[in-house]
Parts: C-alpha cells; sequence; structure tokens
C-alpha cells in the first residue's frame, strides 16, 4: 500500500564562504522567522525543513500551499530522494513518480524515440516496461518524422510535448508534483489537460505544490501549510486554505 511517513524530518543547506562580514550581517538580519543556525563546525545553515512529521496515506491527495521559500520545492525533492534528509527519516511505500522538471535527463543529441527510453530510466522504470509505451508516446506527440530526429532540432514547444507524453505514459503509485503540468499549443493543450487529468486519477496518492487555491481544491482532499519550513496546518484542503488565507490577510 502507498504511502509517506515523514519522522522529525529536517533538512539544511550550509551556506558556504559566509564568513565574509557583508553576508554574516545580511544573514543575520534576516527577517524573524528565517530559520538561520549553525552546525558543529560553526558554519552558518539554512534549515529549509524543521523538524517535520506527517504521513500520508493511499488515496490522500495532498496540496502543498505556503509563500516562496517555504519549502514546498524543498519537501518535494526529498520525498523524490533527491534530497537527504539531515536528521529524522522518511519512510516511502511504493514506488515515486516525480515530474518536477518534465524535461530533465533528456540528452540533446539522441532522438526523441531514444529519449522516450532515457526518461524511462530516469524516472527509475525498467527499459522492458518503458519499451510497451514507446508508440503509444510517440502518437500522442504528433510529431511524425521529428521522433527519429535529435531532439537539438526540435522547438521548445516540441520538447515539452515529447518530455509530457513520456512523463506520463506509467501508472504512478506516488505522484509528486511541482505545479501541473501543460504542454503545447491550443490544438494540443486539451489533449495534454485530459491526458494530466488520467495520470493524476491513476496515482495511489499525490503531493502537489501550487499557487492556485482554486487548482488545489479541485485536486486535493488535504493539505500542508508550510511556512518557513515549518508545518503551520495540515488537514482538510478548505480547512488548510482558510488558515493561509487568513494568515495572508492579517500579514
Amino acid at each position: 500500500m502507498a504511502s509517506l511517513h515523514l519522522q522529525d524530518l529536517t533538512v539544511e543547506f550550509p551556506i558556504y564562504q559566509a564568513n565574509g562580514r557583508s553576508l554574516k550581517k545580511a544573514l543575520f538580519s534576516a527577517p524573524m522567522g528565517t530559520n538561520l543556525a549553525r552546525d558543529a563546525a560553526n558554519r552558518i545553515l539554512v534549515r529549509a525543513l524543521n523538524h517535520l512529521t506527517l504521513t500520508i496515506d493511499k488515496g490522500d491527495r495532498v496540496g502543498l500551499i505556503g509563500p516562496n521559500g517555504s519549502g514546498k520545492t524543498t519537501l518535494l525533492k526529498t520525498l523524490a530522494g533527491i534530497y537527504e534528509p539531515t536528521s529524522g527519516a522518511l519512510h516511502t511505500q511504493g514506488r515515486v513518480s516525480a515530474l518536477l522538471d518534465v524535461q530533465m535527463g533528456m540528452n540533446p543529441d539522441a532522438t526523441g524515440r531514444e529519449n522516450i527510453m532515457l526518461r524511462g530510466m530516469y524516472m527509475g522504470i525498467h527499459p522492458k516496461d518503458m519499451q510497451v509505451h514507446v508508440e503509444e508516446v510517440v502518437d500522442f506527440t504528433e510529431l511524425g518524422p521529428y521522433i527519429d530526429m535529435p531532439v537539438r532540432t526540435y522547438s521548445a514547444g516540441m520538447m515539452l510535448r515529447l518530455a509530457f507524453a513520456a512523463s506520463t505514459c506509467v501508472e504512478p503509485e506516488i505522484l509528486l508534483m511541482d505545479e501541473w503540468l501543460a504542454a503545447g499549443d491550443s490544438h494540443f493543450l486539451a489533449k495534454a489537460q485530459k491526458r494530466m487529468e488520467d495520470f493524476v486519477q491513476r496515482s495511489s496518492l499525490m503531493v502537489l505544490a501550487s499557487h492556485s487555491l482554486e487548482l488545489l481544491e479541485k485536486w486535493c482532499n488535504k493539505g500542508l501549510y508550510l511556512r518557513n519550513g515549518n508545518v503551520i496546518a495540515y488537514g482538510p484542503l478548505k480547512e488548510v486554505a482558510d488558515i493561509y488565507q487568513q494568515s495572508l490577510a492579517e500579514a
């Protein structure tokens, strides 16, 4: 059964070359609530996530809410295994599909068809399992003969079509997204939107970061409000969204 459990999880990033007087002064004159600390070696640290303890179970659709710099992307990258916790623990049950940068891992000198397989490898899909999806992805992209040309010959829109289609062809268990994916011009957009909706509905659980509360209310049943790396609220989406909006009004 797919699940994510965070136990007292903290993620810190050291600030190297922070001994200069001007930088040190700027750091320690930062607004209250900024998570600055020092480690045993007396290095200045930014604490991006601060002692998070929570569980996300099968069926949960969690919307990450918070201002820029609150820790949403850091949390997604930690759940995806890109960042290691500095302390605490992350327990993951199920295969993670992380759509944080759909074009990451693509080789500009490889063909579109070859990049479909490369994208599968990046997502942790066995080549035999990915191979069965290749022709469906090719058809969906509508790239025609370009699919067998190096992707460095593609326009930005063509590249995005390919990356989007390859990233959404698998069966996700744990789906992590930094903003909602969309791809292409008006002709392609409706088709991409339908594919994205089907992809999300197939997932066992989802964590989605977005600044659009309307989008989160449509797709999520829970909300996680982060501020300065701390959990401010976690629970039903509407309740958490109300707490967030109230905090904005009081700021």
